[in-house]
């Protein structure tokens, strides 16, 4: 039996129908993966990350303990220093997950005395290692530049001298539960006044936007103007693991004290494999021109069946229809999916309560005919 005080979280999510559950995935028309491109079912990249190992004479299966005791096989130190040039990073440092990849920096990264500003809205494993670590911590309105600026001066007022102190302000490039995406040019023209280290998650900008979905601080030339960047392989790469892009001090005091990749055994040969043949993939692809297309196509759609009001305004490959309430919302996913269409809703409280939605997920080999038929399902579902 659980305990008490655990088995009451779990009725509690019963009664507000937000109780979670694993689930096979069916054979529905995709709607709802992070695999923008394809990549996570591509043929080639499966059989050439295969024949790579066998041209290297790897056929072990798996790295055998952490990178810093017998882990850091030489496939690590190539795709670093590959992943540092296509990313122009002064270095790239390789972490299990993106998960891994955030609470590694920012419990490590933020000292005592530090101050860290994070936008509401951030990812739960930023959150995750924020609160692990010694510094304070303050969210500004998603978003919002102004309210950002008037949190750090009010921290400036409160706390009084911070001469000593460093200030990190974290944003995402693309927000993963609505889609949107922030000035960025904006956030290091604020961060450059105030001389303070601003840290953007790229993971569902990687392999997106940008020359060969380089991701979006290159496409806008910024990249050289951010502390740190964390680009995951988990969405639009289709495999798995991330990197950490900074200066060579910042990858040396990783390896040294985020403890997500000191304590952890390193990534299997076969899934550095599958990275380094993924990128290569990405460099000649033309999934993400087809990528884009679908993007258009699917908001030119929403304007056309009259929908526009209900989504959050977006030019990424992931868009939100906010219908309020669990039940509500996972009634009208039911309908959609029992039409053969994989939409999964987003409960409270992964997000805020009214905020609950319908997330669209596009891809480069979602046909216009799919677009068509799922808004179409949408519009009489919701009528209705």
């Amino acid at each position: 039996m659980l305990p008490e005080r655990l088995q009451k979280k779990i009725n509690n999510r019963k009664k507000d129908k937000a109780l979670r559950a694993l689930g096979l995935r069916e054979k529905l028309v995709d709607f709802s993966s992070n695999d923008y491109l394809g990549f996570a079912n591509s043929k080639t990249i499966f059989d050439n990350a295969h024949q790579l190992l066998v041209d290297k004479n790897i056929k072990v299966n798996g790295a055998t303990g952490s990178r810093l005791l017998s882990g850091n096989h030489g496939l690590y130190t190539n795709i670093e220093d590959s992943l540092a040039a296509f990313h122009n990073a002064e270095t790239a440092l390789v972490f299990n997950s993106g998960y891994d990849a955030n609470v590694g920096f920012f419990s490590s990264v933020p000292q005592r005395g530090d101050f860290v500003f994070y936008d509401e809205l951030i990812h739960a494993s930023i959150r995750d290692g924020i609160q692990m670590s010694n510094a304070k911590s303050y969210k500004f309105k998603h978003n919002d530049l102004e309210d950002l600026r008037n949190k750090v001066e009010l921290c400036y007022e409160k706390e009084g001298n911070t001469d000593t102190s460093e200030i990190y302000v974290v944003t995402e490039s693309v927000f993963s539960m609505d889609g949107d995406i922030p000035d960025l040019k904006g956030f290091v023209d604020f961060c450059k006044k105030i001389n303070c280290h601003l840290v953007v998650d790229e993971a569902h900008a990687s392999g997106v936007f940008g020359n060969c979905g380089v991701g979006l601080l290159q496409e806008l030339g910024l990249e050289n103007e951010v502390f740190a960047r964390i680009n995951t392989f988990g969405k639009a790469l289709g495999c798995h693991g991330a990197i950490i892009l900074g200066s060579k001090e910042l990858k040396q005091f990783l390896v040294n004290y985020a403890r997500s990749f000191i304590y952890t055994t390193g990534l299997p040969p076969h899934s550095l494999a599958t990275i380094q043949v993924a990128y290569q993939e990405l460099k000649k692809t033309k999934e993400i021109e087809k990528l884009h297309s679908n993007i258009q196509y699917f908001r030119d759609k929403i304007r056309d069946t009259n929908l526009i009001s209900m989504f959050i305004d977006s030019k990424s490959a992931i868009h939100c229809c906010i219908i309020s309430g669990n039940e509500k919302v996972k009634a009208i996913a039911h309908q959609i999916q029992d039409q053969g269409f994989d939409v999964k809703p987003i409960l409270s409280p992964t997000v805020p309560s009214g905020q609950e939605r319908l997330r669209f997920c596009l891809h480069s080999f979602n046909s216009e005919e799919e677009i068509d038929e799922v808004l179409d399902l949408l519009a009489t579902f919701v009528q209705n």
